[in-house]
């Protein structure tokens, strides 16, 4: 049986990040089911049962080779699955992303700010990440006032994952 990183969990006022396990997966599948749930994403398509899969078992390889990764962003009172929310290192660029995706039937509550804000401040006061960057389409308006909300600023235009995207930063105070 492989051993599972330690990985912790935080608590919002409205919500719990916890790891993900493969009991998640139904949830998750329904969620990246949505229609236009990936529209500002590089790849656009619904994921197949074997894709959530594949990323939750690269979320735990992540979370043990970085000490950080995505949670799954449960709501505090029902326990429901509403989306994810974490920190990936992207290796082309030797940088770290705050990444999220909610249910569509979540948005507009403040839920990925909420779980967002959390989790810059784990990466930077308890990881001790240097920077932590945020990238959205051009158009997609919603997700950069996440970014702006969670303590990011809009640093320049660039291309990353094969397309033109808004990069935000936020720099750890020396």
């Amino acid at each position: 049986m492989e051993t599972l990183p330690k990985i912790p969990m935080i608590t919002t006022p409205r919500l719990v990040l916890r790891p993900f396990t493969m009991n998640d997966r139904d949830v998750l599948f329904a969620i990246v089911q949505e229609p236009d749930i990936f529209r500002y994403f590089p790849t656009q398509e619904a994921w197949p049962l074997e894709k959530v899969e594949r990323y939750i078992n690269y979320q735990i390889a992540h979370w043990k080779k970085f000490n950080y990764g995505h949670w799954a962003v449960v709501m505090r009172e029902t326990g429901q699955i509403i989306g994810w929310n974490g920190l990936e290192y992207l290796p082309d660029t030797d940088e770290t992303e705050v990444g999220y995706l909610i249910s569509m039937a979540f948005w507009g509550n403040g839920y990925a700010t909420e779980s967002a804000s959390a989790i810059v401040k784990f990466g930077i006061n308890k990881i001790g990440l240097k920077e932590i960057i945020g990238l959205t389409h051009p158009q997609n308006f919603a997700s950069q006032r996440v970014l702006e909300k969670s303590g990011l600023s809009f640093t320049r235009s660039a291309f990353y994952f094969g397309m033109d995207m808004f990069r935000y930063a936020i720099q750890a105070s020396v």
